[in-house]
């Protein structure tokens, strides 16, 4: 027996769709998976087309389970595709920034805890030591212990 359907009317930009909701949660339509109507995006579909949401309320929901038995009911926010704003360029400013926060991330990526010297490799994060002073301390260790 299928659950009762309702047709909803959900404003999008200067037009109105028409769909078969499954139902109404939290005062707004729901859809089940592939069942969204066109000219509605998930936030990762709108970031996906360079667009944002940009403080704009949801639309809708859409409301699914994964196949994977343990996996619970996911609900995804749908945003109107017509009412999204382009997402604005970053300045030279903001690159250069960014660049130069990457460089340094990777630069203590590369650095040993112990030598504190900068390696060709990024060292292991179990450890953070570079492969000599690894191999110095385990060779310490197995001394203690004989």
């Amino acid at each position: 027996m299928s659950a009762a359907r309702t047709i909803v009317h959900i404003p999008c930009g200067d037009t109105v769709l028409v769909a078969e909701a499954r139902g109404v949660r939290e005062g707004l339509p729901w859809f089940g998976w592939d069942e969204a109507p066109a000219g509605l995006a998930t936030p990762s579909q709108l970031r996906e087309a360079g667009l944002s949401r940009a403080g704009l309320d949801p639309v809708a929901l859409l409301v699914f389970r994964h196949r994977k038995p343990y996996a619970r009911e996911t609900v995804a926010e749908l945003f109107s595709v017509d009412q999204a704003a382009r997402r604005p360029e970053p300045s030279q400013a903001q690159q250069v920034s960014r660049l130069q926060n990457l460089k340094h991330a990777m630069r203590a990526r590369r650095t040993c805890v112990d030598c504190t010297e900068e390696q060709d490799y990024c060292v292991p994060t179990s450890t953070r030591q570079c492969w000599r002073c690894l191999q110095i301390e385990m060779a310490n260790n197995v001394e203690v212990a004989a």
